[in-house]
């Protein structure tokens, strides 16, 4: 039983390590040359895998997509949770906060995202692989941003508020796919930070502070 055990947790590790680099070879692609330019030889190339195992694991180029998709929305959520425990406390938060969601709307895992989005839009087996789970992240992120902005949605217009916010960041960093554009996008944001602190109540002193709003 032990020789067996110890056998074959290997052979699982060195799997997932390979698949592993097949998602983010495949995820570099993306970003690099766009779905179309995305092929199974160069994914395996590129992730130092033959051509024989990667098939063995994704037969169709949109099987491997379709796993990129789940490892994509992975991903997307460790980058936002990890910088979401960065973020300072204080009257800059709420700047700190939006500058974060810009940020990562314009880094390479949006980018790659985006390429699905476009391919999928004509692509039905894609589609209802990147639909749900583009459901999902659009929940968890709206989610997040609600908590970290202490926002509180019971109140008239903040969901509103809370949405555009996302709807901001999302067409910005479409915007910076097309060349960069930090300094414009920081400004927008520093902006739309000023409006959200002037219109929202966080949750944590709407009844404690009464006496200080204006």
């Amino acid at each position: 039983m032990t020789s067996s055990t110890t056998s074959r947790v290997p052979q699982e590790e060195r799997t997932r390590a390979m698949r592993a680099r097949l998602l983010e070879a495949t995820v570099e692609l993306l970003v690099e040359n766009g779905f179309s330019g995305t092929t199974t030889t160069l994914v395996s190339e590129r992730a130092g895998v033959s051509r024989g195992a990667q098939l063995h694991h994704f037969p169709t180029k949109n099987d491997l997509v379709v796993a990129a998709v789940t490892h994509l929305t992975e991903r997307r959520g460790e980058e936002l949770e990890a910088a979401a425990a960065q973020l300072p406390a204080g009257k800059h938060r709420t700047r700190a906060v939006i500058q974060m969601l810009g940020d990562h709307f314009a880094g390479p895992v949006f980018t790659a995202a985006l390429e699905l989005w476009v391919a999928a839009r004509t692509d039905k087996a894609l589609l209802e692989a990147v639909a749900p789970l583009e459901q999902v992240v659009g929940r968890e992120t709206h989610k997040m941003t609600v908590q970290l902005l202490g926002a509180d949605e019971s109140q008239p217009g903040v969901r509103e508020l809370i949405q555009a916010t996302l709807d901001l960041v999302r067409g910005l960093g479409l915007a910076s796919t097309l060349g960069d554009d930090t300094r414009r996008r920081r400004r927008i944001l520093d902006q739309w930070a000023r409006t959200l602190d002037g219109a929202l109540v966080p949750t944590s002193t709407t009844d404690e502070t009464d006496g200080d709003h204006q």
